[in-house]
């Protein structure tokens, strides 16, 4: 198509948008338009399917409800760009700038295209916008099922509600980008950089968030199941995983345990969990007494007020997890990593031993922390007496108010602990003066 063409074409197409006499829609599928300026011009509706339009420039063009489909458009300024309701299925965008682009309900899924010069020749492929950049655009509602975002940028992106299964999003930025109730159903995240996003509400269910970086974002209420969060940077994540998230065993297990509690033993059974990842698990004010979670993985996990009372943690993960003014007394926490949890007004201190009459025996079973690593743990006004901290590696532990009384700190790393208004044992008889 000559540049003549090209200008006729386009104000013939406006005309036909107003409805003016003369007027006809631009109809340029498969015709190569490589590099063409279209800065500002309207193309509402035209029809583009598997054209070349890369290295073209559409900024703040209007392209809103254009047939797109299987169109190249690798390496297109498409700054400010309204593609609202465009038909972008199968379209090449890899390279593209869409920094501010308008794409609301925009369809990006995968698509094939059957070329008209060679009826017999039909490809399938679907949407790639690996390394384009997307600051700022707006994609709510719009359609990027199993789409190729690999290394894009979309720091600060409107995605809520939009659909993005199956989508390869390794790598990209994704800063402070809004995926609230969005659908993220086995999206590859592997890499990327979600540091702010807001995933409110989404379902990420199967996802791959290996290396990922959730730093400071917000998931309350987002789908997690079958997501390992191991490897996963969610220092300052606001995320609370309820049960239904976590798989039918770890529901099951939980679910016999409570029924176990509550009938005395009469029904269910004792949860056995140990291994499982329970991270960001929330269990507040649940009676958990005499489970095992032996080396289980509970980063961040929510368990203010909570019963442990006798529960087996074993080298359990609780790094930044919420203890405050829960019952642990008499439970086994040794090698236990709690760094940076929170255990204010926590009771981790001793149980009387009972006979087999039901009365006491006199004697204490204590809190076992032997070995616990607890650097700059929040335990103010924690009750640790009688608790065993021998080798306990408390090295910048918040202690104001605590109860150590009777407990055994033999070994124990202290310092720039903060141990004001605490209550210490008396020194050991047996160390040298």
């Amino acid at each position: 198509m000559t540049p003549h063409e090209l200008i006729a074409t386009l104000e013939k197409h406006e005309r036909w948008l107003k409805r003016v006499t003369g007027g006809a829609r631009a109809m340029m599928p498969l015709v190569d338009l490589q590099g063409h300026n279209f800065n500002a011009a309207n193309l509402q509706s035209a029809k583009l399917s598997g054209a070349n339009l890369s290295d073209c420039d559409f900024t703040r063009a209007n392209l809103s409800q254009a047939d797109l489909f299987a169109a190249r458009m690798t390496r297109a300024l498409l700054t400010g760009c309204n593609l609202t309701k465009a038909d972008l299925r199968g379209a090449h965008l890899r390279g593209a700038k869409l920094k501010g682009a308008i794409l609301r309900e925009a369809d990006l899924r995968g698509g094939a295209l059957l070329d008209r010069r060679s009826p017999s020749q039909m490809s399938v492929q679907r949407s790639d916008l690996s390394g384009a950049d997307l600051d700022d655009a707006l994609l709510s509602n719009a359609n990027l099922a199993g789409a190729d975002l690999g290394e894009c940028s979309m720091v600060g992106a409107d995605c809520q509600g939009a659909q993005m299964s199956g989508c390869n999003l390794s790598n990209a930025v994704l800063k402070s980008t809004n995926f609230s109730n969005s659908d993220l159903r086995g999206a590859n995240l592997a890499g990327a950089n979600l540091a702010g996003a807001s995933l409110r509400g989404a379902n990420l269910m199967g996802a791959n968030l290996t290396g990922a970086s959730l730093r400071n974002a917000d998931l309350h209420g987002a789908n997690l199941d079958g997501v390992s969060l191991a490897s996963v940077d969610m220092t300052g994540a606001n995320i609370t995983r309820s049960q239904d998230n976590f798989s039918q065993k770890v529901q099951a297990t939980l679910s016999a345990h409570f029924a176990w509690i509550n009938s005395n033993g009469a029904k269910g059974t004792r949860a056995t969990l140990d291994g499982e990842d329970l991270s960001h698990i929330g269990l507040e004010k649940v009676n958990l007494s005499g489970a095992s979670l032996k080396h289980c993985t509970m980063v961040g996990a929510k368990l203010r007020e909570s019963l442990l009372i006798m529960t087996d943690l074993v080298s359990a993960n609780l790094q930044n997890a919420d203890l405050c003014g829960a019952t642990l007394d008499g439970s086994n926490l040794r090698a236990v990593d709690l760094t940076g949890a929170r255990l204010d007004g926590a009771e981790i201190g001793s149980v009387d031993i009972k006979g087999p009459d039901g009365r006491p025996t006199g004697r204490l079973w204590p809190a076992n922390l032997s070995g616990a690593k607890l650097v700059k743990a929040s335990l103010v006004r924690a009750n640790l007496r009688n608790a065993n901290l021998s080798g306990a590696d408390l090295r910048g532990a918040d202690l104001t108010g605590a109860n150590l009384i009777d407990a055994n700190l033999r070994g124990a790393l202290l310092d720039e602990a903060v141990l004001t208004g605490a209550a210490l044992p008396l020194p050991d008889e047996d160390e040298d003066d």
